[in-house]
């Protein structure tokens, strides 16, 4: 298992377990948000040999505690039966509650919601970033495909001069 590190552009970022590919596909993330994550054991096991997906999954805000839900981590084969968690359960992120009372609060305008990014691990802990985004439409995914082409086009211009 080859540890691989993440973008230089992110300080801080240690070993990267899993990104959500399709979040920036499928919305127009405003801001992010860095957590914790309350994991079992063997969670933190399978995280470490990067057994995990983000796809399909979620967050949400209730009674002022910030859950993750639909994220898979697979089992840790070492675990045994007895000592093992459940892989789709949903679990608890730790933030700080003027952060989530934030959340909450944009979370109740149409069309917003909490797409996880990447998990990563920090100083040996476990994180999650989370993105605040607004779902696109086919056309929105048209606009950015254009002004990507647009911006690589002026690039290429600034190089050739």
């Amino acid at each position: 298992m080859s540890k691989k590190r993440v973008d230089k552009g992110v300080p801080g970022m240690e070993l990267l377990v899993c990104r959500n590919p399709k979040a920036a596909k499928r919305y127009e993330i405003e801001e992010t948000i860095e957590c914790g994550m309350v994991l079992q054991g063997s969670e933190v096991k399978s995280l470490r040999q990067r057994r995990a997906d983000l796809e399909g999954s979620y967050a949400d805000v209730h009674d002022g505690e910030l859950f993750l839900h639909k994220m898979h981590i697979a089992p840790y084969e070492q675990g045994g039966k007895h000592n093992n968690h459940e892989p789709k359960r949903s679990r608890k992120l730790l933030a700080h509650k003027r952060e989530i009372e934030k959340l909450r609060g944009r979370l109740t305008t149409r069309g917003y919601t909490l797409v996880p990014l990447q998990v990563y691990f920090k100083n040996g802990v476990a994180k999650i970033q989370l993105g605040l985004g607004k779902g696109k439409k086919l056309h929105d995914d048209r606009e950015s495909i254009r002004r990507k082409q647009d911006l690589r086009e002026a690039r290429d211009a600034m190089r050739r001069r």
